[in-house]
């Protein structure tokens, strides 16, 4: 098309097309999970043979000038794939619930000292760095902070720090979000959130047979149980994923110990694709973006 020969009108409708075209291909549109009520969240994680391998951002996910445990980085994974994300819940001197995975401050901030000795206030004069220590312009945000982003867009699992069982309960009973799970390491942490909340959803260390027998005696609905199964799937450990996945149970493992600590991005993505040949259900990740572009189909 020769673009002197158009009319004026339509040669500049035509630019604005393509100059239209041109500004979607750059846009990175978010992967939003939308979950409207309790049982969207159970059968979110009911476990099919054929559905492509789920991403979950061990601590919110990560990358260079995004910090763990940060709105701002859970929005910038979510750019790049669909994710649900494991947070780290921890209590101020005041009794705010922030995100934090260390009990101090000094690994992931400008500051120094325990979580627990700072009221929420005094946490806000700090900044949040990155993976690699370089200084964001991000603050450690609340939990209730997190919650009210995160509807209609994630899933967060609350792998709780030192919130008591009973202050985390009260503050769900508080805020009712219906895309919140927990992280429990045994039937009886389940059981406590059951008798608050029936319809609570769970993500259980699952790792032998005997383990996955405890919760079955307790009665905890496998209906609202993703599993997690170590760091890897174990050929050995085949009897446990078959008796998960005949109850609907998703398996996951959680690559943060291996592979995500690897130096370089490359031998980072050579084990994710091993990882991937075992088919677990979900990976746990620091680095879910790295998972951009590989083959997740089982």
């Amino acid at each position: 098309m020769k673009l002197l020969h158009l009319p004026l009108f339509f040669l500049g409708a035509f630019l604005l097309v393509i100059n239209g075209w041109a500004a979607d291909s750059s846009r990175t549109e978010p992967h939003y999970i939308s979950i409207g009520n309790s049982e969207q969240l159970h059968n979110y994680f009911r476990y099919s043979p054929d559905r492509p391998i789920v991403i979950s951002g061990h601590r919110g996910g990560m990358l260079e000038g995004y910090p763990e445990n940060c709105i701002e980085s859970f929005e910038k994974t979510l750019s790049f794939m669909e994710s649900f994300f494991e947070i780290d819940p921890r209590l101020t001197k005041d009794g705010v619930i922030v995100l934090m995975h260390d009990e101090t401050i000094d690994r992931t901030t400008t500051g120094k000292g325990r979580v627990s000795d700072y009221t929420y206030a005094e946490l806000q004069a700090f900044n949040l760095k990155d993976r690699n220590g370089n200084v964001t312009p991000y603050k450690i945000p609340t939990l209730k902070e997190c919650i009210e982003w995160s509807r209609g867009k994630t899933i967060l699992n609350l792998d709780i720090k030192d919130v008591p069982l009973e202050v985390m309960a009260d503050f769900i009973e508080e805020v009712k979000p219906v895309n919140v799970m927990y992280t429990v390491h045994n039937p009886k942490q389940a059981q406590y959130y059951l008798d608050r909340d029936k319809q609570a959803m769970f993500s259980c260390w699952c790792k032998n047979k005997e383990e996955f027998d405890n919760y079955e005696k307790a009665g905890i609905p496998w209906k609202q149980v993703m599993a997690y199964v170590g760091p890897k799937m174990k050929p050995e450990q085949q009897p446990l994923y078959d008796a998960l996945h005949r109850n609907g149970v998703m398996c996951m493992i959680s690559v943060a110990p291996t592979h995500d600590r690897a130096e370089s991005e490359t031998v980072k993505v050579d084990g994710y694709k091993m990882e991937i040949k075992t088919k677990p259900d979900v990976i746990e990740t620091d680095y879910p973006y790295l998972f951009k572009g590989l083959n997740l189909a089982k």
